[in-house]
């Protein structure tokens, strides 16, 4: 019986091979046919493709480069795209160990090829039978065309255009060419197209620069760069594909086993940079940004491949951004600051040296991507040197004296009764220019625009560049005398590139962003040299308010000998501000090297608590970036002008020393000193008698005494 059922075994299974046999040779058969009917087809079908395809010189593009933004030494801070942000390089800049780890993990045979990999391409098209579309055996030229020229659509005849166009591109570049369009063709991941791009966005470097490992990484992103991207949702999956990378190039004898063993020890512990990292200084590469769009419009600036170096000092931007984020953190609970900002110019020139719009730009709880440097806020007293600027071009002094004492300033049709206070609540009675502008007295500072005159403070205000107090009818009206207190509304950028010209002599530097533009071939559209602006007020009275606001004896009163705003060894002009309601609060000055300004607040306009001043609040922060601004730099000091002199002054009404009584040395303007005798601090004759003034007759018989009096109107 086992004989018969073995005898029935075999006899089954010959039928079955049979049956096999023949199944294995009808698919032969129609599978041969089918090679040759697409192969006739193919032969037929090419010349009509050819016709339709786009030309495969556009494969070189001419256009759709990033605009590059720069800091003055060349370093990136942003590149400005459309929808790819692309950034071209030449194959002599592309490191050996990135184009050997291409070619073995994306290409093995490219420089044997004409473009097309038979064996992967048949490879490729036996997916149709069994998948319903064409897939693998892209060569480097395929992956060109792919991503240049075609859709990634996959089917029979999408590979048909390929090839063609493969083969056309082979026949017309060299090896070299073409492997230079493909690294600066090929997707990297999100919208970096380009290994130049690519090595910018996660390591921060030029591509010539790239080391073993991280060339491998490169390399082995562009199959699934949104899978194998460190900012992915699969973070670590680089490792794995970087180490097949490494792995083909050590078997097709381009690395050593020791250095693939090196490379992979480095993969787990990879730095890559911070998401948006590569967006550096962000107010301020959008504040240019604007600039380039006015000049050139906005397709050019997102498309054109413009190289565009600005006046930016990187490693001061990165300091001030730091110190402004540290020093907020340090007052945030206790004063309820949220925000702060800060600028510094070069005052000759007017170039932004860095430009701080928030504390974090990619804050959402207070608006971070606001630009506070141009964004209208109350000055508070740190107007209030224009103020005396405009005193001294009308003659006043630093030894003019003023009264501090309560003060009703009569109203107008416009503008209500005022009746200004001290910061503390103090009044101080005689006090001279020098002390009241140094010490931020409120009440002096209005009686001096009472005797100026808005118009002139405000026309001064202007003439020095901040065109938000321009004297026109409507300012005019609106502005009271409240405005030497930070009444009006200025902007950060444009009252602390004001405060440049008294500390360069009187010349306003219009600020400059940008001192050179060049387009994708390197031709210099425009260039700036930067210099000295126009004069806006003399040397002479720019020396004055810079002298004034240098002296720390000026304003010890208030502030104290050692002070935040005193940085010894320098002299540096400086003025606090802090509005009365507590929402602004200002610190500017500088030196004739650099000029910073500094607020601190919140962007909703809220209140600071009552302890918050110009020394608690901004001043730190401005204390650090001045510091670092001037770090190497000698100490510049104010020259005094040929046209001011000096000459000795009571010390109570600054008039001309007498009598032996307390005296100081003060600057004034050539034809400003005081002359003649002192109606103020005076000695009478006063009758012994009765101690009255003297009469004739008791000056003439001896009957008096001289004393010392103080009269005041």
């Amino acid at each position: 019986m086992w004989r018969d059922r073995a005898r029935r075994r075999r006899v089954y299974s010959d039928s079955s091979n049979t049956t096999q046999a023949k199944k294995i040779a009808k698919i032969a058969k129609f599978g041969f046919i089918g090679v040759i009917l697409l192969v006739l087809g193919s032969l037929l079908l090419i010349p009509i493709f050819a016709i339709s395809l786009p030309s495969p010189d556009k494969v070189v593009r001419h256009e759709g480069f990033s605009t590059k933004i720069y800091d003055r030494n060349g370093k990136v801070l942003y590149d400005i795209f459309s929808d790819e942000r692309r950034s071209p390089v030449k194959i002599a800049d592309v490191p050996e160990y990135l184009k050997k780890g291409t070619i073995a993990i994306e290409d093995k045979n490219f420089y044997e090829h004409e473009g097309f990999d038979i064996l992967g391409t048949i490879r490729g098209l036996s997916r149709v039978i069994t998948r319903g579309r064409a897939q693998g055996g892209s060569t480097l030229t395929q992956q060109l065309v792919k991503n240049v020229l075609l859709t990634s659509d996959r089917n029979i005849f999408r590979k048909l255009q390929e090839f063609i166009l493969a083969t056309q591109i082979e026949n017309k570049y060299t090896k070299d060419e073409i492997m230079q369009m493909y690294f600066n063709e090929t997707p990297y991941g999100g919208n970096a197209i380009g290994v130049e791009t690519a090595a910018e966005t996660y390591f921060g470097k030029n591509v010539s620069e790239l080391n073993l490992v991280e060339s491998a990484f490169l390399a082995g992103l562009p199959q699934r760069p949104t899978a194998y991207s460190p900012y992915s949702s699969t973070p670590k999956a680089y490792i794995a594909r970087t180490t097949d990378v490494l792995r083909r190039m050590r078997e097709d004898g381009h690395i050593t086993k020791q250095q693939e063993e090196e490379a992979k020890n480095q993969l787990p512990g990879m730095q890559f940079q911070a998401k948006g990292a590569n967006f550096k200084a962000p107010h301020f590469v959008q504040y240019v940004q604007k600039i380039l769009e006015e000049r050139y419009g906005a397709a050019f600036v997102e498309n054109g491949g413009l190289q565009v170096t600005t006046t930016l000092d990187l490693e001061l931007q990165e300091e001030a951004q730091k110190i402004v984020a540290e020093e907020i953190e340090k007052v945030a609970n206790a004063y309820h600051i949220t925000n702060g900002a800060a600028i510094t110019f070069n005052p000759e020139t007017g170039e932004i040296l860095s430009m701080v719009g928030s504390k974090d730009f990619n804050a959402d709880d207070y608006d971070g991507q606001v630009n506070v440097t141009t964004s209208l806020r109350q000055p508070g007293s740190s107007i209030k040197p224009i103020t005396y600027v405009a005193a001294f071009k009308e003659g006043f002094t630093p030894a003019t004296l003023l009264m501090d004492v309560p003060t009703v300033f009569p109203g107008s049709a416009s503008q209500p009764e005022y009746k200004p206070v001290n910061y503390d609540g103090k009044f101080r009675g005689p006090v001279q220019m020098r002390y009241a502008l140094g010490n931020s007295l409120n009440i002096a500072a209005v009686k001096t625009l009472a005797r100026v005159g808005v118009k002139d403070m405000l026309t001064t205000a202007y003439d020095l560049g901040i065109t938000s107090l321009e004297p026109t009818k409507e300012n005019l009206s609106r502005l009271g005398l409240s405005v030497t207190l930070g009444g009006g509304e200025v902007r950060l950028l444009e009252l602390t590139n004001a405060y440049g010209a008294f500390v360069n002599g009187g010349f306003k530097a219009e600020p400059i962003a940008i001192l050179e533009v060049k387009d994708k071939d390197g031709k210099v559209l425009e260039k700036k040299d930067p210099k000295k602006g126009q004069r806006v007020i003399s040397e002479e009275d720019a020396f004055l308010i810079a002298d004034i606001l240098s002296d720390n004896n000026a304003r010890k009163e208030t502030f104290g000998t050692n002070s935040a705003i005193n940085i010894a060894g320098r002299q540096v002009a400086v003025k606090t501000g802090t509005t009365n309601d507590r929402r602004d609060n200002w610190t500017i000055g500088g030196t004739p090297q650099e000029v910073t300004g500094v607020w601190v607040g919140n962007n909703d306009n809220s209140e600071m608590k009552a302890l918050v001043s110009g020394v608690s609040g901004a001043a730190p922060i401005w204390r650090r970036i001045t510091l670092q601004a001037l770090k190497g730099k000698p100490n510049v000091k104010f020259a005094q002008p040929n046209g001011v002199v000096t000459a000795s002054v009571d010390i109570i009404s600054g008039f001309r020393e007498h009598d032996g009584y307390p005296s100081r040395t003060e600057y004034f303007k050539k034809g400003t000193e005081p002359n003649g005798a002192d109606p103020i601090h005076t000695k009478l004759k006063i009758c012994k008698n009765d101690g009255k003034l003297a009469t004739p007759a008791d000056i003439s018989g001896g009957n008096y005494d001289e004393k010392e009096f103080f009269v005041f109107k």
